[in-house]
């Protein structure tokens, strides 16, 4: 039938492609965790099932809402449509303000409260990340 060399090579062959596909689900894998989104409140507000995995909540903060305590922040990051409820306890950025852009990373409690573990402000005055325009041009 098949001679030894023949087989030898299509073995050879065959453990490369392996190799190749299980390198790229590897990266592929890696990038997944790398790779952050954030959500609206309105994209929140329809979710089917809470998870308890870290997320990024991403607009605008809600005039008039902040309010600070000794050891904690609170919040509201709105859309125009929707508003979520944050709690933060740490350093706040330099930029963080009312009216601006924000987005915050950290756990769901319900679906009007975030936790936040991070607040993430935008660079400068004219600075608006483009999730956060695109999300807020759907309106």
């Amino acid at each position: 039938m098949y001679g030894r060399k023949v087989k030898l090579r299509f073995l050879f062959i065959v453990l490369i492609l392996i190799t190749l596909i299980l390198t790229a689900f590897l990266v592929l894998k890696s990038l997944e965790e790398n790779v952050v989104y954030f959500q609206s409140p309105s994209e929140i507000k329809l979710l089917s099932e809470l998870d308890k995995k870290k997320i990024r909540v991403g607009g605008m903060v809600k005039k008039n809402s902040i309010f600070i305590t000794a050891n904690e922040v609170k919040f509201i990051i709105t859309d125009f449509k929707n508003d979520i409820n944050v709690t933060y306890s740490g350093a706040i950025p330099n930029l963080f303000e009312e009216g601006k852009g924000v987005v915050a990373e950290g756990f769901l409690k319900d679906r009007s409260l975030f936790s936040a573990t991070k607040i993430l402000a935008k660079h400068d005055e004219n600075y608006m990340p483009p999730e956060v325009k695109e999300a807020l041009g759907k309106k």
